[in-house]
């Protein structure tokens, strides 16, 4: 199947006993066995629920992946990548990564024993030169948050074969629909289905896609054992939304690169970061390793901080509020919401700063979503 039909069809098969066109929400916590020793597949919901199943195979579908594991969280997902490791391993990063995923690194991790190093990945020798005898998983986030960074996959997975070490993706902005990681050589593609896969705010997700059966064969015994799982009912609500996945990350892509050249020719704007734009660095590796752009981007107004609160407490349409890749246009300002726990230098550092706004272009109608951020800028 194409990858339109993958999102409504794949992992999706009509109910055996019914024929109920919608897979159904297993809730249950636990399975009737037929005898001692024997069971359907399916014991413990922690373990395992044909619910969450059918989702996990649609994911890895989308991703032209072999199996999929599902979590409760984004960084649920995370922390079970993260447990592949042990004392005394080292993790090259991206040096523009989610906050919370920098928080978990710096504030958890290392207290267990693991090293990080940061770097600007979108060069892959800059990997390179990070890696130590130690050095156990390179991380990537492509398209990064906040800055819209981009990084060469394909380049890093040959730094990463060569090395013989794994190399992960966190590929959450992008979706399956405009990026496939392992198709360009990854190990692993994680995504909080939280944001675009699910696409409606309804609900909290993770999940890790992979082709190696030993990888997934670890990765579900850390589901089992430590059961950070996702319910029945968001994995259900999760499928519903893949469905039109396909339909919203065109419009998403489409408004996105629209709203990203009004801003980019604004007098107001000092600078915007969307891989769908000519002047953005990596726009090449973008347009060589991308099918879309997404409606991601970030910009700095010229008129520094005060611009930036203005901008944001006059939208209207524009929603002000945390998390992105919905249905619904949000605007979001880093420094004090998704990266607060970054320390400012290390933050500035990076290029995430005061003066950064964040947009999830939505689905709306594009003119509505113009209209209003222009009327915003004309207070800024």
């Amino acid at each position: 199947m194409n990858f339109d039909s993958k999102c409504v069809h794949a992992g999706q098969a009509p109910d055996p006993t019914t024929g109920a066109i919608i897979p159904p929400i297993y809730q249950t916590a636990t399975y009737v066995l037929p005898a001692v020793g024997k069971d359907r597949g399916f014991d413990y919901t922690r373990s395992s629920n044909p619910t969450r199943q059918a989702l996990e195979e649609n994911l890895a579908a989308l991703e032209n992946g072999r199996y999929g594991v599902c979590y409760a969280s984004g960084m649920a997902a995370v922390d079970a990548v993260m447990k592949l490791l042990k004392s005394g391993d080292h993790v090259v990063c991206s040096d523009d990564v989610y906050g919370g995923v920098a928080r978990y690194f710096n504030q958890v991790l290392t207290a267990y024993g693991l090293e990080f190093t940061y770097v600007d990945s979108t060069e892959a020798h800059h990997v390179a030169n990070a890696i130590r005898p130690q050095t156990r998983l390179i991380w990537l986030e492509t398209p990064s948050n906040p800055l819209i960074k981009i990084t060469d996959i394909a380049a890093v997975a040959k730094v990463g074969k060569d090395a013989g070490i794994p190399v992960g993706v966190d590929s959450t902005f992008a979706t399956p629909m405009f990026l496939r990681p392992l198709e360009l050589g990854a190990d692993l593609v994680m995504h909080s289905t939280t944001k675009y896969l699910s696409g409606h705010n309804q609900l909290i997700g993770g999940a890790v896609v992979v082709n190696q059966p030993a990888l997934y064969e670890r990765l579900k015994f850390i589901q089992k054992t430590i059961g950070a799982v996702n319910s029945p009912f968001d994995a259900w609500l999760t499928l519903l939304g893949l469905k039109t996945l396909h339909l919203r990350m065109l419009r998403h892509h489409q408004s996105g690169l629209r709203i990203a050249q009004f801003l980019e020719a604004h007098s107001k704007v000092a600078r915007v970061h969307y891989p769908g734009l000519a002047s953005h660095p990596q726009h090449a590796i973008a347009k060589r390793e991308m099918s879309g752009y997404g409606g991601m981007l970030s910009c700095e107004l010229t008129g520094g901080i005060p611009a930036g609160k203005r901008l944001m407490n006059s939208v209207q349409l524009c929603q002000l509020a945390e998390s992105l890749g919905s249905v619904e246009t949000m605007i979001t300002h880093p420094a004090t919401m998704t990266h607060a726990d970054v320390p400012t230098k290390e933050r500035n550092a990076r290029g995430v700063t005061d003066g950064l706004v964040r947009l999830s272009v939505g689905v709306e109608d594009a003119d509505d979503i113009e209209q209003d951020l222009a009327q915003a800028l004309e207070k800024c």
